[in-house]
């Protein structure tokens, strides 16, 4: 056997291994069958993803306690709680909530990296519940969604739609980034918030109204 159908066997096991097993089972990591086939705020906008991701994670919180973490998230703000070495420039991410980035206002820079408008904008939002991010191009959205459960918890859902554009070469690039990158870092983040969260909605049980001041005074 050459060397070249060693190379190519080996190139088409990894192959379906990537787009028949982790590929399907990255993409819903966490997520429910209605999960992933409701729609959500935001979808509208890519119409034919070629990636179309939707994540979740259950929360052990109410609302109030996990959208002020989604809410100051961004590069050079509260980073995203994930690897920060590769997602922040080493520079650690908040344990506790920044009152001057808790205001938010569609039309504003989401920073994802180093740059005067390295990042998504927000398209739209509503407290609590969703919230919608776009690129200048209108081809990639991010969404966040805050869903109560009977129980007390939270469900924590996430969906990624992109698509490339001839007519910006640069989005083939990102969409490579996000098959390679995406998940572990998405994974860690929506951990990162979930563990936040909790933390949160703990210490308000245990210092009533005043938890949250609590929270951060000792973070």
């Amino acid at each position: 056997m050459t060397l070249g159908i060693v190379v190519l066997i080996g190139l088409v096991v990894v192959g379906v291994g990537f787009f028949g097993l982790y590929r399907p089972w990255h993409l819903r990591w966490g997520a429910t069958r209605e999960e992933l086939e409701r729609t959500m705020p935001g979808d509208e906008v890519v119409s034919a993803p070629i990636f179309d991701a939707t994540r979740a994670v259950t929360v052990e919180a109410g609302p109030e306690a996990i959208w002020p973490w989604i809410a100051q998230i961004g590069f050079g703000r509260a980073g995203w709680y994930t690897y920060d070495l590769l997602d922040n420039l080493g520079r650690r991410s908040a344990e506790r909530l920044v009152p001057e980035l808790q205001h938010i206002e569609a039309g504003q820079l989401v920073p994802m990296g180093p740059g005067k408008d390295a990042g998504m904008r927000i398209k739209e939002f509503e407290p609590y519940r969703s919230m919608v991010w776009w690129d200048k191009h209108h081809l990639t959205t991010w969404v966040w969604a805050l869903d109560p459960t009977p129980g007390g918890s939270t469900r924590l859902v996430t969906r990624v739609r992109a698509r490339p554009s001839w007519r910006h070469p640069a989005t083939a690039f990102w969409l490579v980034l996000f098959e390679v990158a995406d998940f572990p870092l998405m994974r860690k983040c929506l951990l990162g918030i979930k563990r936040r969260g909790e933390a949160l909605a703990r210490e308000r049980s245990w210092h009533g109204p005043e938890g949250s001041r609590a929270y951060d005074e000792h973070a």
